[in-house]
């Protein structure tokens, strides 16, 4: 039996969220020779047609407020969905979820379904760029910092590319991993982020760093992955003297200049080996390792696997015995 799923389009919307929302149903229809999956767009009542930020119109009709066949029901917002004052969709949405259909939230839709109080006693998330507004208006609310939240009958995401990963897990949580599978492979959707993968955020934020020097160095660090420039020349990029330098990251990352960069390198060669078809030996090159046995020797040490493992499935891999976060030997070469 076909799955009912609609979009509920809020003027201004991102194309490129709900393309990466649709895409994978109708691959899985094309895949499976069948209509597991059939998608209906929605707006308010006054309108026939809803256009997305760039321009691009979508055909819509109203959002009903009896469930008939609709297993979920995505709103689909950006910009500023405050602004966006409906309530006679909010009621059509509260009717929809007391009958049993599930209501999801793709970027700032997340912030409709709160206005419309279907958030309350649910986990969630939202994209950063609603937060600020979220908490403000719905104080009560604390989303987390996932990338989707499926909550039973409620799911949430923060938009984007993490939309693959939302529709990725909802495809394989109905049909199985090994067919949602060949639905991300193909779409190119490689690798597929887990919802607990965090959001981004800024550099001083994922490294809990603010001291300006700091953040310089360790952002020129992840651009010269491939040429590694010595402790004399990033410290004099950043007006310091080499001591000053290793101070700063002994106070501010209990580790010193040559782990933190061996491991931003490291990190930056397990996404070639994952996400790439490059040689091992290129990657060694591209990560500044000057020779094949001393990038496996450097990669075991801090993943507790070889180079040549990590191209093995993910279910494959060995418990990981990858040290703590800077841990490792002094030379960065």
């Amino acid at each position: 039996m076909a799955q009912e799923i609609g979009f509920l389009l809020v003027p201004g919307f991102s194309l490129l969220s709900f393309a990466a929302a649709c895409e994978p149903f109708h691959v899985a229809n094309r895949l499976a020779e069948c209509s597991l999956y059939q998608l209906r767009f929605f707006g308010d009542e006054a309108a026939d047609r809803v256009a997305a930020s760039s321009g691009a119109e979508v055909p819509v009709e109203p959002l009903p407020a009896d469930r008939g066949a609709l297993h979920t029901v995505f709103v689909c917002a950006d910009g500023e969905p405050a602004t966006w004052q409906q309530p006679a969709v909010h009621a059509a949405l509260r009717c929809l979820a007391r009958s049993g259909t599930r209501i999801g939230g793709i970027s700032g839709g997340t912030y409709m379904m709160a206005a419309a109080g279907l958030l309350e006693n649910s986990d969630f998330t939202i994209g950063g760029e609603h937060a600020a507004a979220s908490k403000e208006e719905f104080p009560d609310l604390t989303p987390g910092l996932a990338r989707f939240v499926l909550a039973g009958s409620r799911v949430t995401c923060i938009g984007g590319i993490a939309v693959l990963d939302m529709t990725h897990a909802l495809i394989a949580d109905r049909l199985g991993e090994d067919f949602a599978k060949r639905v991300s492979d193909c779409l190119l959707h490689t690798p597929i982020a887990a919802p607990e993968h965090l959001q981004g955020a800024s550099l001083a934020e994922r490294y809990g760093v603010h001291h300006p020097a700091l953040v310089a160095t360790i952002e020129t660090m992840q651009r010269t992955v491939g040429a590694p420039l010595s402790r004399g020349e990033m410290a004099a990029s950043v007006g310091l003297s080499e001591r000053q330098l290793d101070r700063l990251f002994r106070e501010k990352r209990r580790c010193s200049f040559s782990e933190q960069y061996r491991k931003i390198r490291l990190d930056h060669a397990k996404r070639l080996l994952r996400q790439s078809c490059l040689p091992i030996g290129a990657i060694a090159a591209a990560t500044g390792f000057s020779s094949l046995a001393h990038f496996s020797r450097c990669y075991r040490v801090y993943f507790g696997h070889s180079p040549s493992v990590e191209r093995l499935h993910e279910s494959s891999f060995p418990v990981s015995a990858r040290k703590t976060d800077c841990e490792g030997s002094e030379d960065p070469r």
